[in-house]
């Protein structure tokens, strides 16, 4: 199904969220009415499956992208920007949001005011207030920092994002994209420009990412820049090493010459030689954790295929002209 005349195209993952998702169909069409176009992923729902009459009851035109399984939330993004890369038009523009209602339709304009610039290709949002607890807030502060520490980088965005037809095309061709959209962001080397907004409560229901989900999305961030995250571990490992065979060395003269006191030796010895073996040990893990990074499975533009069951598409148009 091609996108037409629309002007916007938007991509959202849906799971198990029929009601968040109905209401945020309605307020897009209430927003920008017929110019824009809805590709809803429909990630392996199976208590409350997406239907199309929830597109066709906001009055708007939109596919919804069944898969055969849950593949996550990333994944499923990157499986909607692989259908939209083949029909897009070049003065078209792309946003990715979801479907929950935390981010808001009433920012989209201000994202895409910018996306007009020539010297940018992606305007991402960055949140300005959050309706998140104490605990989360000090977690995700924390992370921010553990993240530019492992790879020399700043994240402050997430998902929420415009982009240019370009842009989309060159996220696609990029395997990092199924890990985690905001890192392949990142690794693009795309021109990139932050747009603070504000971050809006879920319209219905609770979330379905508990604090493990969210630590792994957070690793999954780093797996983006596994080289980088290797080499300084790396570096890391080898000054401890170091610093680990010059004080057993240490030890040995102090017992040679008679300083050590009686047990100290075998302890002081024995620590040593056990930080040796563990940095030993983290730095084989990290290179193994590259290796497994590049040689995962690849969501291109054509691969997207094999996780799409089916595709139902709306008859929105036909409805409006028989009223």
């Amino acid at each position: 199904m091609s996108f037409g005349q629309h002007q916007v195209i938007i991509v959202t993952p849906v799971y198990e969220d029929v009601e968040a998702s109905s209401r945020l169909f309605k307020e897009l069409s209430a927003q920008f009415n017929d110019d824009v176009f809805v590709v809803a992923v429909d990630d392996g729902s199976v208590k409350q499956p997406l239907d199309v009459s929830s597109l066709e009851g906001a009055c708007i035109e939109g596919v919804i992208l069944k898969l055969r399984r849950n593949v996550g939330h990333q994944r499923a993004i990157a499986i909607g920007l692989g259908y939209v890369s083949e029909r897009i038009q070049p003065h078209q523009r792309v946003v990715v949001m979801d479907s929950d209602g935390e981010d808001l339709p009433g920012t989209i304009p201000e994202l895409l005011e910018r996306l007009v610039a020539d010297d940018v290709d992606v305007v991402v949002a960055q949140r300005k207030s959050r309706v998140e607890t104490f605990r989360f807030k000090a977690f995700y502060a924390a992370y921010k920092s553990f993240f530019g520490l492992m790879t020399g980088r700043a994240i402050s965005f997430g998902n929420f994002m415009a982009l240019k037809a370009h842009a989309v095309k060159r996220l696609v061709a990029m395997q990092e994209l199924s890990i985690h959209v905001a890192g392949a962001v990142l690794a693009s080397k795309l021109r990139t420009e932050t747009r603070p907004l504000n971050r809006g409560p879920r319209y219905a229901g609770q979330s379905k990412m508990n604090f493990v989900g969210l630590a792994l999305h957070g690793f999954k961030g780093l797996m983006v820049f596994a080289e980088d995250v290797l080499v300084r571990v790396g570096i890391a490992c080898a000054i401890i090493a170091t610093l680990s065979v010059l004080g057993a060395v240490a030890a040995v003269i102090l017992k040679l010459l008679g300083f050590s006191t009686p047990g100290w030796f075998s302890v002081a010895l024995g620590i040593l030689v056990l930080m040796f073996l563990q940095t030993g040990a983290l730095a084989l893990m990290t290179l193994m954790l590259t290796g497994v990074v590049r040689g995962g499975t690849v969501t291109t533009a054509i691969a997207y295929h094999e996780f799409v069951d089916y595709v139902i598409e709306t008859k929105v148009s036909l409805l409006a002209r028989s009223a």
